[in-house]
């Protein structure tokens, strides 16, 4: 996560300004290995430094973030994605194929649980669950994958909570 933070602030605020960010909250900028698991202080202090330096509420910059690491990801899970989905497959399947493919794979990893209910064919329910509070991330990776597959019209998220929620009950509606 904090390379493709950084991959993120890089490209959407300029080269630097994630060195300053880092220098900004903890007074040193750090390398980060993308095999490794960090404090989530250290990103949530690095996301509310950049909130507070580009006037983006955290809500907003997270959601942002979200969408602009969909292609990352994309490419790190191609091969558990059938070439036939499109965005309700992908969010229908993500935990049950990816998020468990992460768990086996990196022991470490702590991807959010997703239930997944699909009420019919253009509606899903998505109860996110994560200590990490991170619903507006999820809300702005679904709308990634929607337009990574072409269909960011097509596609509406609505959250029924709080995105500052440990859970995050989301409503996908497909046209």
């Amino acid at each position: 996560m904090f390379l493709l933070l950084q991959r993120f602030v890089n490209a959407e605020f300029g080269n630097g300004v994630w060195e300053e960010l880092q220098k900004e909250t903890s007074g040193e900028a750090k390398k980060y290995n993308g095999h490794q698991n960090y404090p989530l202080s250290e990103m949530e202090a690095i996301l509310n430094t950049a909130s507070t330096k580009t006037g983006l509420t955290l809500a907003e910059l997270m959601e942002k973030f979200g969408e602009k690491m969909v292609p990352d990801l994309m490419a790190a899970y191609s091969k558990y994605v059938n070439p036939e989905w499109k965005t309700f497959e992908v969010l229908e399947y993500t935990e049950h194929v990816m998020h468990r493919a992460v768990r086996i794979e990196e022991s470490s990893a702590d991807p959010p649980v997703l239930n997944v209910s699909r009420v019919h064919d253009k509606l899903l329910i998505i109860d996110y669950y994560s200590e990490r509070k991170m619903g507006s991330l999820a809300v702005g990776i679904i709308k990634g994958i929607a337009a990574y597959f072409g269909e960011a019209d097509k596609v509406k998220v609505h959250s029924n909570s709080s995105p500052n929620d440990a859970r995050v009950q989301l409503r996908v509606e497909f046209e």
